[in-house]
């Protein structure tokens, strides 16, 4: 694997953060006053017309997609409505910075089940990583404690579903464009919730929750983008530690803009989790560098 793949993932993984990150705090501001499914199905509406337009000028619209491929971009548009109830309901009864805390799991998630899906070899060190951060996650979530809340629960579910989509787009064939998955991605959002809400009283919108919703639109295009790029570009394993960066948006944004910090115990489950992400990361640099002076297939 060439190592500017793998640089090329990171940065796509970073900025994939910034967006959804951002996105998200667009979406918790309108917490209470917008219902999650009007929410949802507008933000759906103006997403599928900025990538359908995209999608048309770039040609894809035409591109002919196998049969395997339909099946795994189907399984993909499950696991992401899922994601986005799951998370959206999390975040409107959570810090930010909790929630995202809890996704933190994902790179620990994503290589583990890639690991017992695909039969990549991760080693006792990584494997140990991984366990060692899932106590972590148990910091965060703590089941029992006085302020524990059931939303933690979906959150996890969440990232069930993150880890469903992420693996459903790495095995989609180089020969089916992003922006084509991308476009029914945002139609299966707007569609589901929109059918969801038929029957609920909508709430009237002000420019400050159209801007917003506006807003959250723009970001979700470029975090929906630079998902399925990220997944198709360098190896899981090196790339899914990354997503740790999303917590440093979460942690300003939620301190700025909704004055939320979060306890200490969470911090530290935090750090636990990225720390086992970050060593994971560290291992497959270093694989890496012996590979690249030995030229023999390199071990994960």
């Amino acid at each position: 694997m060439a190592r500017s793949d793998n640089l090329t993932g990171a940065l796509l993984m970073m900025a994939s953060m910034a967006a959804f990150t951002l996105n998200d705090t667009c979406m918790k501001a309108l917490a209470g006053e917008i219902p999650l499914f009007q929410l949802l199905f507008l933000r759906g509406v103006l997403t599928t017309i900025f990538i359908g337009i995209a999608a048309w000028r770039m040609g894809v619209l035409r591109a002919r997609i196998s049969r395997r491929d339909w099946g795994l971009i189907g399984l993909r548009m499950i696991a992401e409505i899922g994601a986005a109830y799951f998370f959206l309901t999390a975040l409107f009864n959570m810090p930010l910075a909790n929630v995202t805390a809890i996704l933190q799991a994902l790179p620990l998630t994503i290589t583990l089940t890639a690991a017992l899906l695909f039969r990549e070899s991760i080693g006792w060190r990584r494997m140990s990583a991984i366990l060692i951060g899932f106590v972590g996650v148990m910091l965060i979530v703590r089941p029992g404690a006085e302020d524990f809340t059931i939303y933690s629960f979906y959150t996890l579910a969440a990232v069930a579903c993150v880890t469903l989509r992420d693996l459903s787009t790495r095995r989609l064939s180089r020969e089916t464009p992003s922006m084509f998955v991308t476009f029914i991605t945002s139609i299966s959002i707007m569609a589901f919730f929109g059918l969801a809400g038929i029957g609920d009283d909508w709430a009237p919108m002000d420019t400050r929750a159209l801007v917003l919703t506006f807003g959250a639109a723009i970001m979700i295009i470029g975090g929906y983008l630079f998902s399925i790029m990220v997944m198709r570009v360098g190896e899981i394993s090196f790339i899914a530690p990354f997503r740790y960066t999303g917590l440093i948006w979460a942690l300003g944004l939620g301190w700025l803009v909704f004055g939320d910090w979060p306890a200490t115990i969470t911090l530290i489950g935090a750090s636990i989790v990225v720390g086992s992400g970050l060593f994971m990361l560290y291992r497959e640099a270093k694989i890496g560098r012996k590979t690249h002076h030995s030229h023999v297939p390199r071990p994960r």
